[in-house]
């Protein structure tokens, strides 16, 4: 099946329930602790401040984003646009990094957020095309089985955005999600 998938060298795997969850967490502590209002985070900046932290070098590459979601989280409460099922599915944009094409995926109450995550995951470490994968899932939830998987992985460069350091040593490289983030929700080095 994974054969009949075309898929982008590079591919962004994002649970969206997790991602609205990280966001909405640090804009409140930061909006606190600032002691001002922080704007919505553009999503098209968050996702080229991710894709830099994954290595991702300017130039014509195709970064292909997969959203996946459930009936709880239809929408980001702090990221523009925020509509999965009809501003993110379908469409792109293009900076310096190349283009960045969204495909919003819901579990449709047939199968868990976390199983649709993981038979996405399977597919796209299968794929031939895929080079470089770079992932958010929510770590607390099913990361065990995340973990495992990318064990298994070969003869691709992976990138794990994550909230926390792994418990064990990993085969693949990690970063902390809660950079990108904050710099999407326009908090300066200087403030912190």
């Amino acid at each position: 099946m994974s054969d009949k998938i075309k898929l982008s060298e590079t591919v962004m795997l994002i649970d969206a329930a997790f991602l609205d969850f990280v966001v909405t967490d640090l804009k409140k502590y930061f909006t606190s602790l600032l002691k001002r209002e922080l704007h919505e985070a553009d999503l098209s900046r968050l996702m080229t401040y991710l894709a830099l932290d994954a290595g991702v070098c300017e130039g014509k590459n195709d970064i292909q984003v997969m959203l996946v979601y459930d009936a709880a989280t239809t929408r980001f409460a702090h990221c523009r646009p925020s509509e999965l099922k009809t501003e993110l599915n379908g469409v792109a944009f293009t900076n310096e990094l190349g283009e960045f094409s969204f495909a919003s995926v819901s579990s449709e109450e047939m199968v868990s957020r976390e199983e649709l995550y993981l038979d996405l995951l399977s597919i796209v470490s299968d794929s031939t095309d895929v080079k470089k994968l770079i992932l958010i899932s929510s770590n607390e939830e099913y990361g065990d089985r995340v973990t495992a998987a990318l064990q298994k992985v070969k003869e691709k460069e992976i990138i794990q955005f994550r909230m926390n350091e792994p418990d064990a040593p990993v085969d693949y490289r990690w970063e902390l999600l809660a950079y990108p983030v904050m710099q999407a929700l326009g908090i300066k080095g200087e403030e912190l």
